[in-house]
């Protein structure tokens, strides 16, 4: 045959085809308004007609709601595998969800997805598809509409030309996931992406949310796991509420997102989402032992214990032992605290913590409480701080669960209340210590607290009311009311100590302010009525060595600078050194002559010179320290030495380099540094300020 030929037959073929396909679309024109496109989240659903009774040429084109040219109802499992498998499998140890499971949480493996998910069968072959009941817009007039193509070959001009009823909003048929129509249905017209195309570190797809519709579930899931697996738990846990909205009722989706959350150190959280599977099924035995497992870290043991031995689940052994190890150190924990024994209750606290039960606020605020008995006071506050309990921890489960006979989130306001007294904080502490008692209302413990909160609040009010009156006599018996309630508050032993003062009482007022250091040693209130007591007393070597410690604490305290200086005059007097010219609050010394240079060197005492250029930068900035050492150590005389301007004292010195110090003691030179820092300056001039 020639080609010529061969052209004309096929042409001939050609228009037959179309021929017949106007003549079919004439007779059974779809009606694109009525196109139903199906969910954009699951696999397209087919449309239960009647059999046809015409020719099967037009068997694969669109079907609408008229018409007689209908294409044979296929069986529903053609089109989804998940249809025949609604009902819920009672065994779900055994499943193949492909949700995260391993001993621990930090060993996820994937699984096969579970009966009752719906999931199109990708290994099979698309069966026909009908669409109904929703408009849809017409392909562009030079393009062929998707699916109508006859299995003939002979191609259907269905939809062309239609044009003016083309509705607002686009539909468009994307590349999909595998099967036709299968999730990839994208609004706006834009073109579908496949979730699995950017890789599963990005995931740039599956993160835009509502630019990518009809994503699978199960393909969300699958990525998820393989995020968790690398780490990315904040990852996993964006595709895994993914997942969940689109199933809510999936067990398997909501204990993954705990191990997300858990990963992410949101427990509580982890705890919430558990618990919901739980709900939705009591028996998913996956979401028991997550829970098991963030009860016994969180030290609720007999939570833990309930969901590890639930009825007709074999405990895990690994998991079990952890049990009772926490459980045995938790318990012993509350023995040692009854009896007082803190050492012990902090060394049962520890190997709680370190057995398993590594996030518990409780056990935390036990390791508080245990510091505050041992008047670490600051250890117990920074405890506090560092581990108040987050409002996500609140579950219904632990509002009920019990610590040392207490409810757990009463036994952190008990704690707090202790600890907020023994600050000084006295509203605070009743604030908490009533927190307490509406949270555990029938807590003997906490009762008792409470009233003794209230009862040494209202002594310490009368006493600061007595004091401010000048009744100190009376102010000394309302703070030892409040002593007799609460031995250990340093706050009243420390206010006591002032009534004793004003009184004349100064021994007494030590012997209060020293009980009060011994709970609390850095209380700078309680060091200054004893360093004013030991002053009064003459006691010089006490009150500098308190003195130094406030100058210390307090460096801008101009009464506490001048108190120390008149203390050590005093000490140096009771020594008998001489004293000369020694005043408070000095500044440094200007000097010009070699005369005024060794006339101030050589008088008594500690003397520290400057040596400097007033153009050199370093000069400039070291001498801004030097004024306020002089303020700091008032018993040191400060000179300041212009080299330039006094060459004779710096030929006689010397001093060729600036900034140069030199120390003098009684005349002699017992120091010297050139160009010093700030530092290794003031280490100095303490050494010598005796």
């Amino acid at each position: 045959m020639s080609h010529s030929s061969g052209l004309d037959a096929f042409a001939d073929r050609f228009r037959h085809a179309l021929s017949c396909n106007n003549d079919a679309a004439n007779i059974n024109k779809p009606d694109f308004r009525e196109l139903d496109l199906g969910s954009p989240v699951s696999p397209l659903r087919t449309t239960r007609a009647p059999a046809a009774s015409t020719s099967s040429s037009s068997s694969g084109s669109f079907s609408g709601r008229t018409g007689t040219n209908q294409v044979p109802r296929k069986p529903e499992s053609s089109l989804t595998n998940s249809n025949t498998n609604n009902s819920s499998s009672s065994n779900h140890n055994n499943n193949n969800s492909g949700e995260l499971s391993g001993s621990s949480e930090n060993s996820p493996t994937a699984r096969g997805f579970k009966p009752g998910h719906t999931r199109s069968d990708s290994g099979s072959a698309p069966a026909p598809l009908i669409y109904s009941g929703q408009t849809a817009t017409s392909p562009a007039m030079n393009v062929l509409p998707t699916g109508n193509i006859c299995p003939s070959g002979k191609i259907l001009k269905t939809g062309m030309g239609m044009v003016a009823n083309r509705s607002s909003r686009s539909d468009v048929l994307g590349s999909g996931m595998g099967n036709y129509g299968h999730g990839s249905i994208m609004r706006g017209g834009g073109k579908a992406e496949p979730v699995s195309s950017r890789g599963v570190g990005g995931n740039e797809a599956v993160k835009r949310g509502g630019h990518v519709q009809g994503v699978d579930p199960e393909e969300l899931k699958r990525l998820g796991n393989e995020c968790y697996k690398r780490g990315n738990f904040a990852d996993a846990l964006s595709l895994y509420d993914r997942a969940i909205a689109m199933s809510p009722a999936s067990v398997a989706y909501r204990s993954n997102r705990a191990a997300a959350l858990t990963g992410l150190g949101r427990l509580g959280e982890a705890v919430r989402e558990c618990e919901e599977a739980v709900r939705l099924d009591p028996n998913y035995g996956r979401a028991h032992q997550r829970l098991a497992s963030l009860f016994l870290r969180l030290g609720q043991v007999e939570n833990a214990r309930k969901h590890l031995c639930y009825p007709g689940m074999q405990p895990d052994p690994s998991e079990m032992q952890r049990l009772q190890v926490v459980e045995k150190h938790v318990s012993k924990c509350g023995d040692v605290r009854r009896i007082g024994d803190w050492k012990s209750v902090l060394r049962e606290v520890d190997a709680a913590v370190a057995a398993g039960a590594d996030s518990s606020p409780q056990l935390f605020m036990c390791r508080a409480e245990a510091f505050l008995k041992l008047h670490q006071i600051d250890d117990a506050e920074t405890v506090l701080l560092s581990h108040i309990p987050k409002s996500e921890l609140h579950t219904s489960s632990t509002s009920q669960a019990r610590f040392f006979g207490m409810l757990y989130e009463a036994y952190f306001y008990f704690v707090r209340a202790q600890i907020e007294m023994a600050l000084g904080r006295f509203e605070n502490a009743v604030t908490a210590a009533e927190k307490a008692s509406q949270i555990d209302p029938r807590n003997v413990e906490v009762a008792v607290l409470l009233n003794n909160v209230r009862m040494v609040a209202r002594a310490r009010v009368r006493g600061n009311d007595l004091f401010k009156s000048e009744r100190y006599t009376e102010a000394c018996s309302a703070y030892g009311e409040g002593l007799r309630l609460d031995p250990s508050n340093s706050v009243l032993y420390c206010n006591r100590a002032a009534c004793w003062f004003k009184l004349g009482q100064w021994e007494r007022s030590i012997e209060d302010s020293n009980q009060a250091l011994n709970i609390q040693p850095n209380y700078t209130k309680a060091l200054l009525r004893r360093a004013a007591s030991n002053s009064k007393l003459e006691r010089w070597e006490e009150a500098v060595k308190d003195y130094e410690v406030l100058r210390r604490e307090l460096p801008n305290d101009n009464e506490v600078a001048e108190s120390l200086f008149h203390a050590q005059v005093a000490l140096k007097k009771s020594r008998g050194e001489e004293v000369y010219n020694l005043k408070f609050g000095g500044e440094v010394e200007e000097v010009s002559g070699l005369e005024q240079f060794r006339a101030a060197i050589s008088s008594p005492g500690v003397c520290v010179v400057h040596f400097e250029v007033a153009s050199n930068s370093q000069s400039k900035q070291i001498s801004p320290f030097v004024d306020t050492l002089c303020g700091r150590y008032p018993s040191i005389n400060f000179l300041k030495v212009d080299i330039e301007e006094s060459r004779a004292v710096a030929k006689a010195e010397n001093v060729r380099i600036v900034p140069t110090f030199k120390i003098y003691k009684n005349g002699s030179r017992v120091k010297e540094m050139v160009c010093p820092s700030r530092e290794m300056l003031e280490h100095s001039v303490r050494h010598y300020s005796f």
